[in-house]
């Protein structure tokens, strides 16, 4: 059982002695301030503050919706086209169909073609790396 000093009989509460948590507190910050050193070597590409991870989540962003405008571009180019021959020649829903097909390939490319997977039209080059 405890003793009216304490829990232990020492007539302090807690841990020990305060001048020990002192040491283990300045043993933590300097582990802290090691760890802080060998993650800033780690990690050079990265910079301090909040700005630079906001301007990177907008161009994120940006190129996104570009991606997702050029398929749907594509998409809805090919679809109008199909339904005016079907207005047109009357083959109700065939051309629909067909350039709707063809509507989502052309997308599909566009989009390979603006995120660097596939080299640009007319160009012998090698795409370029995707991530550079």
């Amino acid at each position: 059982m405890a003793d009216k000093n304490g829990p232990h009989g020492t007539g302090e509460t807690g841990r020990g002695k305060q001048h020990e948590a002192d040491i283990r507190d300045d043993d933590l910050e300097r582990r802290r301030r090691d760890l802080e050193a060998s993650l800033a070597t780690r990690r050079p590409d990265r910079l301090e503050g909040k700005d630079d991870a906001k301007a990177g989540s907008a161009a994120g962003y940006g190129q996104a919706l570009k991606l997702s405008s050029e398929f749907i571009a594509g998409v809805v180019v090919g679809a109008g086209i199909g339904w005016i021959i079907d207005r047109l020649a009357g083959t109700s829903p065939w051309g629909l169909i067909v350039f709707l097909l063809l509507g989502f390939g052309a997308g599909v490319l566009n989009v390979m073609r603006s995120a660097g997977l596939v080299a640009q039209f007319g160009q012998g080059e090698k795409p370029r790396d995707p991530k550079e």
